[in-house]
């Protein structure tokens, strides 16, 4: 059955759980283990560069923002850096930021969720419904009505995706098999690139399935112990290489076009990860620097503490150091302002707060 861009994709072939003959000469292309050789070596000095940074909630708390905004960027759900850290850093903050930013702080919010939920359950399509759910700030469902198209930027229907809950579920049984069946020695990171085009093939949801999928991404790379934390995160590559995206994604639909398409994702794992383990290096001699430059010119407020805040925190207040157990409010407020006279923040006042921000760790994170 030839495809139709206009009808339903129901014939949408299910993934291979043994790696046929047929299936190994699609997806095993000597191209493609060339490149999964540099891929897995780049993948593998990233995970180990994680350790550069002692305090992981650094690299958690910026590294997950930025893929936030990014990966929501690709949907046209774009807010800056500011905005978003702004929001981040206090809930009457958040509840003053545009519907945009709120959005991204909650797919922030789904990548997180679902990285605690590993260690309890399986990467499956529970788990994906929990994550769209959270995307969305409201309960989803696979679709169960017709009508889904996907559009090109001219208007004109490019997709059609499977209708019918009880086909998608036949679709996703399949998808959950193949990321936990071994499949005749596949390796990890062409099993991912199958994965992300049959999720985004099949489309289960009625709005959020591109971030739901990129989520899926780095908790499948975790799950096969590839990362220890999602800190990579493909969606600047995507954005930079966006057209080229959309259209490898088409080409295995309408020629069975695996090979580019797997290509196209195992070099974006190649930059993405060499770019990461790059910026937590930068992230690291930042902090030397700041280390230096607190015990010179404000040796009385350097802490290890503190300093591990203010970049935990890049928009920092009164109230983190009192949480954190560093300082009472008079203290808190000393310190904060030493720093800032030091050079070493920056303070902005929003309403009754203050805000000092670590401007330097700001743009390395930006990049």
């Amino acid at each position: 059955m030839s495809f139709d861009r206009n009808s339903p994709y129901n014939a949408l072939p299910p993934l291979p759980l043994e790696l046929t003959d047929e299936w190994a000469a699609r997806v095993e292309t000597r191209r493609v283990l060339k490149e999964v050789i540099v891929a897995s070596r780049e993948l593998a000095e990233l995970k180990g560069a994680g350790g550069a940074i002692p305090n992981q909630q650094i690299l958690l708390t910026g590294i997950l923002l930025q893929e936030a905004r990014l990966s929501s960027e690709i949907e046209n759900i774009v807010t800056t850096n500011d905005e978003l850290y702004r929001a981040n850093a206090g809930a009457d903050l958040f509840m003053q930021a545009s519907p945009h930013t709120k959005e991204v702080l909650r797919y922030r919010e789904a990548l997180w969720h679902g990285f605690q939920e590993l260690s309890r359950r399986p990467l499956g399509t529970n788990l994906f419904v929990d994550i769209a759910s959270i995307i969305k700030d409201q309960p989803m469902r696979i679709r169960d009505l017709p009508g889904t198209r996907l559009t090109g930027n001219d208007g004109r229907i490019v997709y059609t995706p499977p209708e019918g809950e009880e086909r998608m579920r036949v679709l996703l049984g399949n998808l959950e098999r193949f990321i936990h069946t071994p499949t005749g020695g596949l390796d990890p990171l062409i099993k991912l690139a199958m994965m992300h085009y049959q999720f985004e093939a099949i489309h289960p949801f009625t709005d959020g399935n591109g971030r739901t999928g990129r989520i899926i991404n780095i908790l499948f790379l975790i799950d096969k112990g590839l990362l220890e934390l999602p800190v990579l995160y493909l969606s600047r590559y995507i954005i930079s290489r966006k057209t080229q995206y959309y259209e490898s994604l088409r080409r295995v639909t309408e020629n069975g076009d695996w090979e580019n398409w797997i290509l196209y994702m195992l070099t974006g794992i190649t930059e993405t990860a060499r770019d990461t383990r790059n910026m937590i290096m930068s992230i690291r001699d930042l902090m030397d620097a700041m280390t230096s430059e607190m015990q010179e010119k404000a040796p009385n407020v350097y802490s290890k503490d503190l300093l591990e805040l203010i970049f935990e925190q890049p928009y920092c207040k009164i109230r983190f150091l009192e949480n954190r157990g560093i300082a009472r409010r008079q203290t808190a407020s000393k310190y904060l302002k030493a720093l800032a006279e030091a050079g070493l923040l920056h303070p902005v006042r929003s309403g009754r707060e203050i805000y000092y921000i670590n401007t330097r760790l700001i743009d390395v994170l930006a990049g």
